[in-house]
């Protein structure tokens, strides 16, 4: 849109806004804002408001708390469910250190990061999600429960699909906040929803996926509903995953398409996804970073655990959607909705580059259906598989230079950190499931 200053102090007038929410995210994904009255828009938009960084996740220390807040002009949006008579507006920001230099600890600036380096190569990324979530009804004391809403199939319409008034309402909400959306529906699970919106380049995508999650709670306990984009909320039925589309582009041309190309992919495009494989295992820790999301990451819900490629099987890691010309694209199964997209599309395309960089082969498609092969059977093919648990998964980050190199020393140490004290507060605690099977017979 390219917003000036001046652009927004005129629309913040025109729209009547008393409040305006400034956001970020911690390295978890989670989004953060400070509320400044509307009389201290001017000092925002000239990047002088300061807030304490020691207290936000993966920061800083007490000692460096000082940081500032410098909003992207282009993501100014209303909050439509707030009053429009004293509006509310929000803006996106980018954090900077006292001196002036961009915060290496920001996950939106590690994402610009990498994409500054496709840029040097000649390539902008763009983009596509498909955002899984369940909606769970609350008890009396407006606490989320994981009975579900509805008993709903895929593609299922009211009076089964009762979250359908709730899903329509955060279309219509998004909308309002720019999004251009293109497919909404119930999904497999009972209780599932998904959401897709438009492709863009990877710094708007990572934006709109980080203000779809807080829209999307807000809207459904507008309906006394519990959205939650946990991978595998409930044992037994399918999980919630993110499919990521990517493509390049250069010179807005699609760098991926060569109609006379394996599966209509070009030279280039395949090495992208051979960079995908390559360090598939050592990017999964960002991308699925729950311990909860290698429950969903099990064969025989839908969710991919072989590390291969396909134009046409649905079980393979990557898939090519059968598009072509300037819709050529590449489909990452694995990722889930609890992922921080800025920390996510940075290693994913930082795994994609180094692909091209080194020439990286992807190998042979596989057509088979990689869930009814036996061990033999894809040991025999080179089928890897991803990383069976968070644990597992951060030995392999810890061994990934390219990924490592794309975090930045301050997130990797940060996020690793935060995520082995999470994998050691699971691995200690006890769980209902042992409390049923070993109490009495123990």
């Amino acid at each position: 849109m390219g917003y000036t200053k001046d652009d927004i102090i005129s629309l913040t007038r025109d729209l009547k806004v008393k409040f305006i929410r400034l956001q970020f995210v911690d390295i978890f994904g989670v989004v953060k804002n400070v509320a400044i009255p509307i009389s201290q828009l001017e000092d925002v938009l000239d990047g002088k408001l300061m807030f304490d960084g020691s207290s936000i996740e993966g920061f800083t220390r007490i000692q460096e708390s000082d940081m500032y807040l410098k909003p992207d002009l282009d993501s100014f949006a209303i909050f439509p469910w707030k009053p429009r008579d004293g509006a509310e507006a929000r803006l996106i920001c980018d954090i900077y250190n006292p001196d002036g230099t961009p915060f290496q600890g920001s996950p939106r600036q590690i994402l610009k990061n990498v994409i500054e380096e496709a840029k040097a190569m000649g390539y902008t990324m763009y983009a596509g999600p498909e955002p899984e979530f369940f909606m769970f009804l609350t008890d009396e004391k407006g606490k989320p429960t994981i009975e579900t809403h509805d008993k709903g199939g895929y593609f299922d319409l009211s009076p089964i699909d009762l979250g359908e008034n709730a899903r329509r309402d955060i279309v219509l909400t998004l909308e309002e906040m720019g999004f251009e959306v293109e497919a909404a529906h119930h999904e497999v699970a009972p209780g599932q929803h998904e959401i897709d919106f438009k492709y863009s380049d990877a710094l708007k995508t990572a934006d709109n996926i980080a203000t779809f999650r807080f829209v999307t709670k807000i809207i459904a306990k507008q309906h006394g509903l519990h959205a939650t984009f946990m991978p595998k909320p409930v044992f037994g039925i399918n999980g919630s995953g993110m499919h990521i589309h990517q493509s390049l582009f250069t010179d807005g041309k699609n760098a991926f398409a060569d109609e006379n190309g394996e599966a209509g992919l070009s030279e280039i495009a395949r090495y992208y996804v051979g960079g995908i494989l390559k360090h598939a295992p050592g990017f999964t820790a960002i991308t699925n970073p729950l311990v909860n999301s290698y429950k969903r990451l099990v064969p025989g819900y839908e969710a991919p655990v072989y590390i291969c490629w396909s134009a046409k099987n649905r079980s393979a890691l990557v898939r090519v959607p059968a598009a072509g010309g300037v819709k050529t694209r590449i489909e990452l199964r694995s990722p889930d909705p609890s992922a921080n997209p800025y920390l996510a599309l940075a290693v994913i395309l930082a795994a994609g580059l180094d692909g091209i960089k080194n020439k990286i082969d992807p190998g042979h498609q596989v057509y088979n259906n990689i869930y009814h092969m036996t061990d033999d059977e894809r040991e025999k093919a080179g089928i890897k598989s991803l990383p069976g648990s968070l644990k597992e998964a951060l030995e392999l980050l810890e061994q990934d230079e390219v990924i490592k190199k794309a975090l930045g020393t301050h997130v990797y140490e940060h996020f690793v950190a935060a995520k082995k004290l999470e994998w050691d507060t699971y691995r200690t605690k006890v769980h209902t499931w042992e409390l049923d099977e070993y109490a009495e017979v123990y």
